[in-house]
């Protein structure tokens, strides 16, 4: 039996009828969205900044005599001037920022405790801390500090919601946080993929087609800035066939170990031990930074600068053409760089140093394969970099989305995913989650034993 027309027409504008009559709630979807275009503004600033700071490092380290005293002076002074500041304003912007913002959305976190882990104020500190990271010359990327400034934010959001807008901390913090990815890397989808793998694990997220929204909205702005171009261009490979079969798998396996060892360090580090460098680095923990850093300050030293901030520019070259001119060495002394930034206890993330690692040790494989300078070996690059990133962060649909829409890798979907999910697989044989263990150390509840061997949330 069919409805008369004038009720069958009611049934269906009355919900937009409702909808429209609640003015208070479209007034806090507005707020949500325009603390997402603040982010969005936020993150783009933070990109150009952090860009800066490493060109200016590099146009110094270049400078003839200058290189030597800024690595053997510079790098350290400034990696303590950074510590010391961290100590004693802003605790709790160390290290990557993701496993704060995982402490922080955890439900059994004392509010007071989220607002300290995750705000605005510290969002500026971070910001600012790790550009001046960046100007020093230390292996550290900006896009895990992304995270916690995305979050930080959008929790300033709060104030202006009405109580009874449904929208608690939780729902923006995981906007921000993810809508911190999606500009940080110019790309939207990856960020969507980051929150719903590490960010919702134990929660659902109830606004999620605000959240989505106010992740593309950032998006947006970065894509405005920046333009629509992948981070590294357009992937360009061959047809791939069986030949790579053996050289992929190596690649696969080889990034899962480092990854895993990778992570394995720097949990082990944050944690500390009874072992005289572990007491050593408790006891003077200015004087450790400044070890590190002169450590970090030389390595880039003998590189020419090569292993200083997120390593970009000798991704994209490897990217592009396959052959590098990179000096000796350089995924190992990349990988000690990027271990002794974050050891110092400055804010690094590792996010982006992990994407040149692993493209370092694609070329490697590529060059022991007989495939240097090759097309075939940019394929290698690429699935090292899917791979060591997945292993370190144990995140590899994320990973996988991430480098897909930086390198535009279309043409290697399956190879990437496969490469993702064999590394990741690997390294939780080496490793637990890093970003769990370290959240665990800014107050987060130890999850289950069963939780925490079936899922990995995330120092970036």
């Amino acid at each position: 039996m069919s409805l008369p027309p004038d009720r069958s027409l009611r049934a269906l504008i009355e919900p937009l009828l409702r909808e429209m009559r609640s003015g208070r709630q479209w007034i806090d979807r507005s707020v949500v969205l325009v603390f997402a275009l603040l982010t969005g503004l936020v993150v783009t600033a933070f990109t150009a900044l952090a860009d800066l700071a490493t060109g200016t490092w590099v146009a110094l380290q270049g400078s003839g005599w200058t290189g030597a005293l800024l690595a053997l002076l510079w790098t350290p002074v400034l990696t303590v001037a950074v510590l010391m500041w961290t100590r004693r304003f802003a605790r709790e912007a160390g290290g990557s920022g993701i496993p704060q913002v995982l402490a922080a959305l955890h439900d059994d976190t004392p509010p007071e405790r989220v607002s300290a882990l995750v705000s605005p104020r510290l969002a500026l500190q971070k910001l600012l801390l790790t550009c001046a990271g960046l100007l020093g010359g230390l292996s550290i990327g900006r896009e895990g500090p992304t995270v916690q400034v995305g979050a930080g934010v959008m929790l300033g959001a709060r104030r202006w919601l009405s109580p009874g807008s449904g929208i608690d901390a939780h729902d923006l913090m995981v906007a921000g946080a993810a809508a911190g990815v999606a500009a940080a890397f110019n790309t939207p989808l990856g960020g969507i993929v980051f929150a719903i793998e590490q960010l919702t694990r134990r929660r659902d997220l109830r606004h999620s087609n605000l959240t989505i929204a106010a992740i593309v909205l950032a998006g947006l702005v970065s894509i405005s800035v920046f333009g629509n171009e992948s981070y590294f261009g357009a992937l360009v490979v061959p047809v791939l066939d069986w030949s790579l079969l053996a050289p992929g798998l190596a690649v696969a396996l080889a990034a899962g170990l480092a990854g895993g060892l990778f992570s394995r360090l720097l949990v082990l580090c944050a944690q500390g031990g009874s072992d005289r460098v572990s007491r050593w680095r408790a006891a003077h923990p200015l004087r450790f930074a400044a070890a590190c850093g002169l450590a970090v300050g030389l390595i880039g030293l003998v590189t020419s600068g090569a292993t200083a901030g997120a390593g970009y520019h000798p991704t994209r070259a490897l990217l592009e053409h396959g052959d590098d001119g990179l000096p000796p060495l350089y995924t190992l002394l990349k990988f000690v760089a990027t271990w002794l930034s974050a050891w110092s206890g400055v804010p690094a993330g590792t996010f982006a140093p992990s994407l040149a690692i692993g493209a370092g040790l694609g070329q490697d494989i590529a060059r022991l394969a007989g495939l240097a300078g090759r097309p075939e070996s940019v394929a290698l690059v690429a699935l090292g970099m899917v791979g060591f990133l997945s292993a370190t962060t144990q995140g590899p649909i994320t990973a996988f989305i991430i480098v897909m829409e930086m390198v535009s890798g279309q043409a290697m979907v399956l190879s990437l995913m496969a490469c993702a999910l064999l590394s990741g697989a690997v390294a939780r044989l080496v490793s637990p989650s890093m970003y769990t263990e370290m959240a665990v150390l800014w107050g987060m509840p130890r999850p289950a034993a069963g939780v925490a061997a079936g899922a990995s949330p995330h120092s970036g």
